[in-house]
């Protein structure tokens, strides 16, 4: 537990929460159900043990940050996730109604000993090491299942190391369900193009004989499709969705759309991942709880290129 001020407020909070959940406290001296809910909270968070972190604010005394969250009654309390408010609850509330509203965002210890096997991993991949990294992987997802992050890098690695037997087991989970999540999807186009290259004689061919068999037949979307699958196995991404836009914009349902459903594919793929943990709406929680003054964040020149693919996208299927 930490008591927060203007000064501190940054780097205690708002920095913290990109790494751990902190729950924000606004109370005051004067406060009966603020001297109930208090040592409860003090409580969980020894109790959890590093999972979320406690930060106290004396609305009397730091008025500013009140003002900044809106807070009209006390006690309130505010959950911090990726620098951004994402739920928060106002009032007096029971430990039990507490540990659900913690367990909705906080990390679970299996998920912890996930995410440090996944850093392991990434380390070990920085220094070359790719068995041991694949291994540290494994172990991430053996000791939480249901961990979707450390499925995806355990995949997208034994994709990349050409495992793809192994890649194409772990994605029948995510694949069965309803609806399907759209980056293990993109995933399985990536994996569908490299085991294209790996089989199929058009794998090896160059650039020029793909343009020579579409130059003479503009509509041969199986010659285009195969060339896109080729610069995807490449890490030619932008050309490969150049080469499948002219599919889209010709016949959008070619093969079930196959163009559209790659081209969407290398979008998710190319997409920068979010911050740990979804901040959800900028500068307002899922309790309603809001948070003034946030400014929105630049975008930087990847972003602007998915923007600009996107739109080409939308116009070829308007």
């Amino acid at each position: 537990m930490i008591d927060v001020t203007v000064e501190n407020f940054e780097s205690e909070v708002v920095t913290a929460s990109l790494s751990v959940p902190v729950l924000v406290d606004f109370w005051a001296p004067w406060c009966g159900p603020c001297k109930t809910l208090g040592p409860l909270l003090e409580k969980l968070e020894a109790e959890y043990a590093g999972r979320f972190k406690l930060a106290k604010i004396d609305s009397d005394e730091q008025q500013q940050l009140a003002g900044m969250f809106g807070i009209r009654s006390i006690p309130t309390c505010v959950l911090l996730i990726g620098g951004q408010p994402v739920d928060g609850f106002t009032g007096a509330v029971s430990e039990g109604q507490l540990r659900a509203f913690l367990d909705k965002h906080v990390p679970s210890e299996d998920a912890l000993t996930a995410e440090a096997e996944v850093d392991e991993a990434h380390a070990l991949l920085e220094a070359g090491d790719t068995q041991a990294a694949l291994a540290k992987m494994a172990d991430a997802l053996a000791a939480d299942p249901a961990n979707d992050d450390a499925r995806f890098d355990y995949v997208r690695l034994l994709a990349a190391t050409g495992a793809y037997e192994e890649a194409e087991a772990l994605l029948r989970e995510p694949l069965a369900r309803i609806p399907k999540p759209l980056r293990f999807e993109a995933l399985a186009h990536w994996l569908a193009a490299l085991q294209f290259v790996q089989q199929d004689d058009r794998g090896n061919w160059p650039i020029e004989q793909f343009d020579a068999l579409i130059a003479a037949n503009k509509r041969d979307f199986d010659t285009r499709l195969a060339k896109a699958r080729v610069l995807m196995a490449e890490g030619q991404w932008t050309a490969a969705m150049d080469e499948l836009l002219e599919i889209v914009m010709r016949d959008k349902a070619w093969q079930d759309g196959v163009a559209r459903k790659t081209y969407v594919a290398i979008l998710e793929l190319l997409t920068p991942p979010k911050p740990k943990g979804d901040a959800g709406v900028p500068g307002k929680s899922a309790g309603g709880i809001e948070l003034m003054g946030k400014s929105a964040q630049q975008q930087d020149e990847t972003q602007q290129l998915l923007d600009s693919y996107r739109r080409r996208l939308s116009m070829a299927l308007n």
